[in-house]
C-alpha cells in the first residue's frame, strides 16, 4: 500500500481520537460532544467551521492555494441504540449506546485527512468537510442538512462517502457505477374485520383469514409484477392480530420493508401492494389500508466519478484489491440524498474480518450492527491517505 507517510506519524494520535469516539457513543441529532470535538480539532487546524445543519452537523471550510471549483467529503457521527459487549477498554460508557458501524472511524479517518489537506493545500478549489449527524435508524440526517441549505450555502461539484465494510480485507476497496445500496422502505397495512366468537365464525368478517391472503399475495408482486433482472427486496417482517385463543379479532396488522434499486421499481411495488390490499380484504368483507413511508432513495453512484475513485484506490492498493464492480447491497444509506443532488460516489473500505480487536471483544462476529464489532484503526492512514488522494485527483481532472 502507498500509504502517505505523515499518516504513519499520527496513528497512534489519530487512534486515540477514535477510540474516545467509540467510548462515547451518541445517537441520532444528540451528537453533541462529537461535533464539539470535531468543531474544535478542525479550528485547532486552522479549518474555519459553520455549524448547526441538520441540528448538530459541522462543516469545515478549506481553502485551497487558489480559487476554483468545490468538492464535499462526508463522515457520519451518530452511532446506534444497541448494547455494546465488548470489555476492552475502549468500550462504550453508555448503556444501550455503541457505535456498532463504524462511524467512530470514519469521523476519525476525515478528522486525519483534514489535518494533511490543512497543511497541503495543493488544490485550486474548495473542500468542504462535511460531518453529518444521524445517518442511523430512518433518521435522515443527510436529508435534514440538505434541507437546512448544506447545498446552497456550500455549492459543490461533487461529493464523495466512504464506509467500512467487514468480511473484505484490509487493503481492499469496493465500488461500483449506479446503484450501489438500495432504497429503504417500511409498510404497515392494517385490516379491519369484524370480531365474533371463534365458534361462530359466520357471524364476523375474520381480519386473520384476509391478513394471510394478502401476506401471500404480496410475494407476487415481486415474482410476477417486477423484471426478474431488477433487484427487489418485499420482507414481512412483523404480523399482530389477537389476543385470545376462543375469539376472532377484529384487527390485524402487518408489518415489513421494501428494498428496490430505482424508483421505477419502488413505484411499482407501492402502487401494487395498495391494489392487493384493498380488493384482497373486501373479498373477505374487510377493510383494508397501505401506509407505507420511503425513508431512503437509492444509493447511486455516478459513473465519472466513480471511474475517479477507482483510479485512486488503485493507485493506492494495486489494481487487484480493487473491485470496480462490486455486488450491490440491499442495506441502505442516506448518503443516497446528497447523490440526488450532485454527482459523486460512495465507496468502501475493507474492515477485515475481526481479528483486529483486542482481547475482551465479545463472542459474535465482527460485523455491522453486531455487539462486538469494532472499528479497525488500520484503517485509519489508509482511509485518509485515500481521501487526500481523491481531493488531489479530481482537482487534476477539474483543470485538464
Amino acid at each position: 500500500m502507498k500509504l502517505l507517510e505523515p499518516f504513519l506519524h499520527w496513528q497512534e494520535e489519530i487512534k486515540t481520537i477514535r477510540r474516545d469516539l467509540h467510548a462515547h457513543p451518541e445517537l441520532a441529532f444528540e451528537e453533541k460532544r462529537t461535533s464539539d470535538q470535531v468543531a474544535a480539532i478542525l479550528t485547532e487546524l486552522g479549518i474555519p467551521i459553520d455549524r448547526g445543519l441538520g441540528g448538530t452537523g459541522v462543516v469545515g471550510i478549506l481553502k485551497g492555494k487558489a480559487d476554483g471549483p468545490a468538492i464535499g467529503l462526508r463522515a457520519d457521527m451518530d452511532a446506534l441504540p444497541m448494547q455494546e459487549v465488548n470489555q476492552f477498554a475502549h468500550a462504550s460508557k453508555y448503556d444501550g449506546k455503541m457505535h456498532g458501524c463504524g462511524h467512530d472511524g470514519h469521523t476519525a479517518m476525515l478528522l486525519n485527512a483534514a489535518r494533511y489537506l490543512a497543511q497541503h493545500r495543493d488544490f485550486a478549489g474548495t473542500v468542504y468537510l462535511i460531518f453529518q449527524p444521524a445517518e442511523e435508524g430512518g433518521n435522515g440526517g443527510a436529508r435534514r442538512m440538505i434541507e437546512d441549505g448544506l447545498f446552497k450555502k456550500f455549492p459543490m461539484k461533487a461529493v464523495f462517502g466512504m464506509h467500512n465494510w467487514p468480511g473484505m480485507a484490509v487493503g481492499e476497496f469496493g465500488v461500483t457505477p449506479g446503484p450501489i445500496m438500495a432504497s429503504s422502505n417500511i409498510f404497515t397495512i392494517t385490516v379491519n374485520g369484524k370480531g365474533a366468537h371463534a365458534g361462530m365464525p359466520q357471524l364476523g368478517h375474520d381480519p386473520i383469514m384476509a391478513t394471510v391472503q394478502i401476506a401471500q399475495a404480496l410475494q407476487t408482486i415481486v415474482t410476477r409484477n417486477r423484471h426478474p433482472l431488477d433487484a427487489a427486496v418485499l420482507s414481512i417482517t412483523q404480523i399482530h392480530a389477537g389476543s385470545a385463543m376462543n375469539v376472532i379479532p377484529g384487527e390485524s396488522k402487518i408489518m415489513g420493508t421494501v428494498r428496490t434499486f430505482t424508483t421505477e421499481t419502488l413505484d411499482l411495488i407501492q402502487q401494487r401492494m395498495g391494489e392487493i390490499v384493498s380488493s384482497v380484504s373486501k373479498a373477505m368483507g374487510c377493510e383494508g389500508e397501505l401506509a407505507f413511508t420511503r425513508n431512503y432513495p437509492p444509493t447511486v453512484n455516478s459513473e465519472h466519478e466513480t471511474e475517479i475513485c477507482v483510479d485512486v484506490m488503485r493507485d493506492i492498493v494495486g489494481p487487484d484489491n480493487v473491485d470496480p464492480r462490486v455486488t450491490p447491497t440491499m442495506g441502505a444509506e442516506d448518503f443516497s440524498f446528497m447523490l440526488q443532488e450532485v454527482p459523486g460516489c460512495y465507496v468502501w473500505i475493507g474492515n477485515g474480518m475481526g481479528e483486529h480487536r483486542e482481547h475482551g471483544h465479545g463472542l459474535g462476529p465482527c460485523m455491522l450492527h453486531n455487539g462486538s464489532y469494532d472499528f479497525n484503526d488500520e484503517l485509519l492512514p489508509l482511509g485518509a491517505t485515500y481521501w487526500v488522494k481523491l481531493v488531489d485527483r479530481w482537482f487534476e481532472r477539474a483543470q485538464g
